[in-house]
């Protein structure tokens, strides 16, 4: 089970949690969020997968971004089309990983996904919301109950510590739960992690890779 800790934007606390060893951080580069991202990384480990989050954006203006800071991931947020995430393979090569994000509630039409399948790494699942992300809400995973793809997929919407037994639960069905999505419930203010916490949740995530 991997970890994404998205929404880093200082620079000693990025430092802070990257000496955590999470799998990725994401930084979002999206200019309404209170997480937008415009400053510096520090270096980090080179275990971790670095993700720029973009909503929505030009297949230019991402690949400007992955080339200034080196990312290994590019999540999209927003309502990016196959086409888009096909020209954007194209642009980008091979080597950097597409996490399709998807919004979802108790009606949510898996069949939607199936043309992704090709064009992206992975998807994400988030809680359809007002915002693209970081609403700090779950949805019910019971939904995911009718996934119909052997795609991997990233978990995220809200999750926290008190959602840890949620999580063993749904690491036991044969779903291709491939990484745990984590940021409002771990935050001391939008952007700001609580580095006790993140080392709490993570070395409870590490039991179910033993």
């Amino acid at each position: 089970m991997k970890l994404k800790i998205c929404g880093m934007k200082y620079p000693d606390n990025i430092l802070e949690v990257g000496a955590l060893l999470p799998d990725y951080m994401g930084f979002i580069f999206w200019e309404k969020s209170t997480r937008y991202f415009d400053g510096v990384i520090p270096e980090l480990p080179k275990s971790i997968k670095k993700v720029g989050v973009f909503v929505n954006e030009t297949v230019a203006v991402i690949l400007a971004k992955a080339q200034k800071y080196n990312l290994q991931a590019i999540q999209l947020h927003g309502h990016e089309s196959v086409e888009f995430c096909s020209d954007l393979r194209l642009t980008i090569g091979n080597e950097i990983e597409i996490i399709k994000v998807f919004s979802v509630d108790d009606d949510f039409d898996f069949e939607i996904l199936k043309p992704f399948e090709t064009v992206c790494n992975y998807f994400l699942f988030d809680t359809k919301g007002k915002l693209p992300g970081g609403n700090g809400t779950t949805f019910d995973w019971k939904v995911l109950e009718k996934y119909p793809s052997s795609k991997p997929f990233f978990l995220s919407g809200g999750i926290g510590i008190e959602e840890m037994d949620a999580v063993k639960e749904i690491a036991k069905t044969n779903l291709p739960l491939y990484a745990i999505d984590i940021n409002s419930k771990f935050e001391i203010e939008p952007g700001l992690k609580n580095i006790e916490k993140l080392d709490s949740f993570k070395n409870n995530l590490k039991t179910l890779n033993l």
